[in-house]
């Protein structure tokens, strides 16, 4: 028989209430479970634990050189002596106000660097010091002339905001080697977030521990990583015990529930981050040779080495994908006027640590797992722009690559003679995603997410036609599948 048991108002309101909370949140549990369900391996992937890809990949890592703005690749890497021989002639070539504007060549020289005799101009003279380790492809095309929607393409591979990122996803696919440190990390000047903001770092549909996490190259790396005030020793330990004592209980009345999961792995990412992040980004211990090669010492180049001397010890250290940001100001290789003064400063800030971080790489043994992307969302226009400067221009640019398999001093595809549209062994943007992800050991038409029912990619080859660029690999056959000997 039934036996009533009389409860409290106070009882009735606090197990109602959880019961509603309850309720809510395995739905939502139960949702994300099942999106989180995936074709890599079927395992719920709500965690930053190291996995295996689809098949063995060259790559371990990935640092994206985001420039911001659009860099001028026929000032920089791809010579056009058509262009210099035609300046100030008319042309049928129109910038996005439908003006029509004279050619305008560039005004810096160009030469050959290393043993490969690859043409950079003196703008990008250290970065041509290791252009034998570079792929230079100066084939690039993407689909949209303006800065939100062409950044939005670069880092998710779709011009639409809100969509994961390309540090996401791989960080989604292969997890951390390193469990003190975020798996995804993004390196900014903090006076400046370019176009797109903190969109660059979305994870979208993902579990939120994907999303890139911003750690300062000076001072205290992580805000909000330590009380405002400070308390007395032992009281923060205590704290961090009690939480993780009410996160297991918990956790055991709530079993399976990856987003419950992942928030408490995140708090416990962030108890470890206290204890050893300050250690982990301290460049004080480098050498002074080391400083000197990302030029730490020198004020033009300070604030860039150390972005990136910073962005090699995460990268050692297990870190899966580091996003660094051009330098200020905003949009910092947008030069619409007077290019031929505000280009040259630019590349002074940028060159030498850039080189020296593909130096460096290499000579500690990193560089063939590490994957380095020098890239912005387009290039510039052939075209005068006002008389000194040049309009945006997505129909032909040059991204370098260097590491992780891809080929080295080598120069892949062309733009026309004028350097307006690539022409030549033409690569979209999903098809570099596509060849990155594959460098990484995955399969970009397997790594999915199901949002509602479809199953989502980071390339939606079947609307882009996005494939792997096998000429861009130095060694295609080398791939195996997994578990192969």
């Amino acid at each position: 028989m039934f036996e009533f048991s009389p409860v409290t108002r106070r009882q009735m309101f606090e197990q109602s209430g959880f019961g509603l909370g309850s309720a809510a949140l395995a739905y939502l549990s139960q949702s994300n479970a099942a999106r989180a369900s995936d074709t890599h391996g079927s395992r719920q992937v709500s965690d930053l634990s190291s996995r295996p890809g689809h098949f063995v990949g060259k790559a371990k890592s990935v640092i994206l050189l985001f420039q911001n703005g659009g860099p001028s690749q026929m000032d920089m890497f791809d010579p056009k002596p058509e262009l210099n021989k035609r300046d100030g002639q008319t042309a049928s070539i129109n910038n996005q106000s439908g003006k029509t504007e004279p050619l305008m060549g560039s005004k810096f020289k160009f030469q050959p660097y290393g043993k490969s005799g690859i043409e950079f101009s003196e703008l990008a003279s250290q970065l041509g010091s290791v252009v034998d380790d570079l792929c230079v492809i100066r084939s690039m095309h993407t689909t949209d002339p303006n800065h939100p929607g062409a950044t939005y393409m670069m880092c998710s591979c779709n011009r639409r905001p809100g969509r994961p990122t390309l540090g996401a996803w791989v960080t989604y696919g292969l997890g951390s080697e390193n469990q003190n440190l975020p798996a995804f990390v993004c390196l900014r000047h903090p006076s400046v977030f370019h176009s797109g903001g903190a969109m660059q770092l979305n994870n979208g549909w993902l579990p939120s521990m994907y999303r890139g996490t911003e750690i300062k190259y000076d001072g205290d790396p992580v805000l909000n990583l330590r009380p405002a005030v400070e308390q007395p020793k032992g009281v923060h330990r205590n704290n961090l015990e009690f939480l993780a004592r009410l996160n297991k209980r918990h956790k055991q009345k709530y079993p399976g529930e990856s987003e419950l999961d992942a928030r408490i792995q995140s708090y416990e990412l962030a108890a470890r981050m206290q204890l050893t992040a300050a250690k982990e980004l301290s460049i004080s211990d480098e050498t002074e040779s080391t400083q000197k090669m990302y030029g730490i010492h020198d004020p033009t180049t300070a604030d860039y080495g150390r972005q990136l001397l910073l962005a090699r010890r995460l990268v050692e250290r297990g870190v899966r994908f580091v996003h660094v940001l051009a330098p200020h100001p905003h949009n910092s290789w947008d030069h619409h006027g007077d290019i031929n003064n505000n280009l040259p400063g630019l590349c002074r800030r940028t060159d030498l640590p850039s080189a020296g971080l593909i130096r460096d790489l290499k000579q500690r043994g990193l560089l063939d797992e590490t994957l380095v992307i020098w890239a912005g969302e387009f290039g510039r226009m052939p075209i005068s722009q006002g008389g000194n400067g040049r309009d945006h221009n997505p129909h032909g640019f040059t991204v370098l690559m260097a590491g992780g398999g891809f080929k080295s001093g080598y120069v892949h595809g062309a733009t026309d003679e004028l350097g307006y549209a690539s022409v030549e062994d033409r690569v979209s943007v999903p098809d570099l995603m596509a060849t990155i992800l594959h460098q990484l050991g995955l399969d970009h038409d397997k790594l999915s997410y199901n949002v509602h029912g479809v199953e989502e990619t980071l390339t939606d080859s079947k609307v882009t036609s996005a494939k792997v660029v096998q000429k861009l690999i130095q060694k295609p056959s080398a791939m195996q599948p997994r578990g192969s000997a």
